[in-house]
């Protein structure tokens, strides 16, 4: 069994990802995931792989900000977009709001989809302040707003990461207490 060409064009390309604020120049077969091309190129192995099918939630990553299942996705699909991966959340060595309270209402039990919670659980919190409706919004007109942000929504929004575990109202509590401590506290100034 011969390695595979790289030099084929046909069917790989060299492609510069963006992840967590760094540039990676990459040559990836066409059909590399995003997920395989961050766990297996870049040794990203915080985004995990459950079931490959985009079902599970596990390898959530947010993409220009919005949360995506990276094993859906290819890689060659993502260049000259931003990737942020549960190794990219946490700003100056300080835990992302949203990681401190998964450690503190115990949303976690065996770890393994906790970084595609994390991430879906920040894109969550962004989509409601920006008054994103759900499945369960009663109003969806934009002039209401923001609807509560109950643990119905909350459920609701998080319904694309499972967890085997069975971790969900501590997850729902940690989601609530960092959406409450984002809404808590000043904006910046938009000059």
């Amino acid at each position: 069994m011969h390695p595979p060409d790289l030099s084929d064009s046909s069917t790989h390309s060299a492609i510069t990802l963006h992840v967590n604020g760094e540039k990676h120049a990459l040559t990836v077969d066409h059909r590399t995931t995003l997920l395989d091309a961050l766990r297996e190129r870049l040794d990203l192995t915080g985004t995990k792989k459950g079931c490959d099918h985009g079902q599970c939630g596990a390898c959530t990553v947010l993409v220009d900000g919005r949360r995506s299942v990276a094993c859906l996705q290819l890689a060659v699909a993502s260049e000259g977009r931003e990737v942020t991966t549960i190794e990219g959340v946490a700003e100056q060595g300080e835990l992302h709001p949203v990681q401190q309270a998964f450690l503190d209402f115990d949303g976690f039990q065996c770890g393994y989809c906790t970084p595609g919670q994390v991430c879906s659980a920040i894109a969550v919190i962004e989509e409601h302040a920006a008054g994103w409706p759900s499945a369960v919004t009663g109003d969806v007109r934009p002039e209401a707003g923001p609807p509560p942000l109950t643990p119905e929504e909350i459920r609701e929004r998080m319904s694309g990461n499972l967890c085997r575990c069975g971790a969900y109202v501590s997850i729902v509590q940690a989601v609530a207490h960092a959406a409450a401590r984002a809404s808590a506290e000043p904006k910046e100034a938009v000059a």
